[in-house]
């Protein structure tokens, strides 16, 4: 997981989402954040993306996070 230089927007619509913990196929845990479509969607809510992080990509994340938004994330 590496940063991109360069910009986005806000998207137009807000989605909602779910993590859960699934297991690799060595046993480790690994954490993975669904996504579903936008209210506005016209089929019913269904898995659009799934991300599965590792701890090495976890902490990749957490560090992201941080930069992004201090380490007072409650």
């Amino acid at each position: 997981m590496t940063k991109n230089s360069g910009s986005g927007k806000v998207h137009p619509t807000e989605v909602d989402a779910e993590w859960s913990i699934v297991t690799d196929n060595d046993g480790a845990p690994l954490l993975q954040i669904s996504t579903f479509g936008s209210d506005a969607r016209a089929s019913l809510p269904k898995v659009s993306q799934t991300i599965q992080l590792d701890a090495a990509m976890a902490g990749l994340l957490q560090k992201a996070l941080t930069t992004t938004f201090g380490t007072d994330i409650t």
